[in-house]
């Protein structure tokens, strides 16, 4: 049985959902909230497998990408499902590679953002409003399915202090 339906809309509550399912059906995988929203929704970290190589995944950066969330939610359930299974998942011991690595998945850095472009944030709420006034400003940016940002018109895929150049001495 399948826990995560990659054909909905997607919503920062069946996000919820979903992650709940997952931990009662896999009890090995580990979640924690690494901060939260403009609206107060948890940023959550789903975590499997105990090997010392870490990789971290995230998702839904930017609002109207929300897509990106349910296929990383498809694969934390597939490599459950395979490590629990002893099984490979396309061709590879799903259990092998997780005794050598951790796989953190961060599947929704923007939540507020998703639920206003996934029609869950009611159009009532002054944050859907005042989003809906910063987009007026855009206006050949469809309003709510081009939105990008989270709720304070922020886009956080470009808040990363990189300092392009100086990793080589430059």
């Amino acid at each position: 049985m399948s826990i995560v339906s990659t054909n909905i809309p997607y919503s920062s509550k069946v996000l919820y959902r979903n992650l709940q399912d997952l931990l009662k059906t896999y009890s090995f995988l580990k979640l924690k909230t690494i901060g939260y929203s403009v609206l107060g929704n948890p940023l959550w970290v789903i975590t499997i497998g105990n090997g010392p190589k870490e990789v971290f995944y995230n998702a839904s950066f930017h609002a109207n990408e929300w897509i990106t969330t349910p296929v990383l939610m498809k694969f934390i359930e597939d490599m459950a499902a395979s490590y629990l299974a002893d099984s490979n998942l396309l061709g590879i011991s799903v259990r092998n590679l997780l005794n050598t690595a951790t796989i953190h998945l961060c599947p929704m850095v923007n939540p507020d953002g998703v639920d206003l472009v996934t029609g869950a944030l009611p159009t009532t709420y002054p944050a859907y409003r005042a989003a809906k006034e910063i987009a007026s400003s855009y206006a050949t940016i469809p309003f709510p399915d081009g939105w990008k940002a989270n709720l304070e018109g922020v886009d956080l895929n470009l808040q990363f202090p990189a300092r392009l150049g100086k990793g080589k001495g430059n």
